[in-house]
């Protein structure tokens, strides 16, 4: 009887210290600070559904409260451009961003957001997801002492406005183009001069003329722009970014001191985000679109044949040559392109067959 008392009292003073660090740690709260790249109230991206203020309120309910998340836009904690150095260095625990503005510190970083000619929405998140572009994700983003997830996704965007329509190939040529990403290196071997500028002064340069078009999201967020009020050609597809993913990007450390559940809490918060985000925008470019053309006098068509053939070829080469003598990059592009090849025979056989078939 004596021994059996002795075992119990040990037990349940071994369980309980063992449980005591769990129950501890289960009760702790977490305060942490997200930066982004985006302006104040800038919907789709700072506010509105599965933005980056849409995500705080969700970690926060889900997490009981044990995870608040202040979010700060562009250039209260960090400039918009720095918020990937502002994560890595610890400044702040999070980020959402965009990761083709990383391209200066690896161009493999560009194949997580939006690649010309590459996968749409179901495409791009099937690769992530279940296609082992996650698994890329977290090699390439640990060298910067960085995590990231898909947190937002604006679809396929449209080629951009303009101020006299493309027929033909010799159209682009000496063209001023407001255009970011790798979009950029490819219209510059067809001709186009790439402009880079903050969003706040793309409308006054194309009133202007300092240039003849520009690319910004789509309808919905190019009305909000008037871009419809200074340009009347309205090309589509977005060859350049035909599924443009926002990021959620975490300081290693502070995703370390995160117990498993909070961890969950964020993946599926931001998984949360990146589906919300783009059904909101599938709602929003639809009704955006069909007021500009139907009140507006917009005239939208898409780019001919012939333009696409070639921007799609010089897109292989330029996306080739990016890559050259960067091992990693080169990783990651093949095994994006690999997967591609594959999904791509699937969605010949359904979703292209099926949108063809409802017109």
């Amino acid at each position: 009887m004596e021994r059996r008392t002795f075992v119990k009292t040990m037990l349940a003073t071994t369980g309980g210290a063992i449980a005591a660090p769990a129950v501890a740690r289960a009760q702790e709260t977490f305060n942490w600070h997200l930066i982004t790249s985006w302006p104040p109230e800038f919907p789709g991206f700072q506010s509105g559904p599965g933005s980056a203020e849409d995500f705080a309120v969700r970690v926060k309910a889900m997490s009981g409260g044990r995870l608040n998340i202040k979010v700060h836009p562009a250039g209260t904690l960090a400039p918009w451009n720095e918020v990937f150095d502002a994560c890595s260095a610890g400044t702040a625990q999070m980020g959402h961003s965009t990761s083709y503005y990383w391209m200066g510190k690896t161009v493999a970083a560009a194949f997580f957001c939006a690649v010309p000619f590459g996968l749409n929405f179901e495409g791009h998140n099937a690769w992530i997801y279940e296609g082992g572009g996650q698994e890329l994700w977290d090699e390439v983003y640990g060298d910067f002492n960085l995590v990231a997830f898909p947190c937002g996704n604006t679809g396929v965007q449209m080629t951009g406005w303009f101020r006299k329509p493309i027929e033909t190939i010799e159209d682009l040529k000496g063209l001023k183009m407001r255009v970011s990403g790798l979009a950029g290196s490819v219209y510059k071997e067809v001709g186009v001069t790439q402009q880079t500028m903050p969003a706040g002064e793309i409308f006054p340069s194309l009133e202007r003329g300092v240039i003849d078009a520009a690319e910004w999201v789509g309808p919905y967020q190019d009305a909000r722009m008037g871009f419809h009020k200074v340009a009347k050609y309205y090309h589509s597809t977005g060859w350049h970014e035909p599924s443009t993913t926002s990021e959620i990007m975490i300081n290693k450390q502070a995703w370390e001191s995160l117990p498993d559940d909070l961890k969950a809490v964020v993946r599926n918060a931001a998984d949360a985000c990146n589906l919300r985000n783009y059904m909101w925008y599938q709602a929003v470019n639809s009704e955006a679109l069909d007021d500009m053309v139907r009140n507006h006098g917009v005239i939208a068509s898409p780019l001919p044949d012939s333009v696409v053939e070639l921007l799609k070829s010089t897109s292989r080469e330029v996306l080739a040559a990016k890559v050259e003598g960067d091992p990693v990059a080169k990783k990651v592009h093949d095994h994006y392109f690999a997967f591609k090849e594959k999904w791509s025979k699937w969605a010949d056989i359904t979703d292209k067959v099926y949108h063809n078939q409802i017109r």
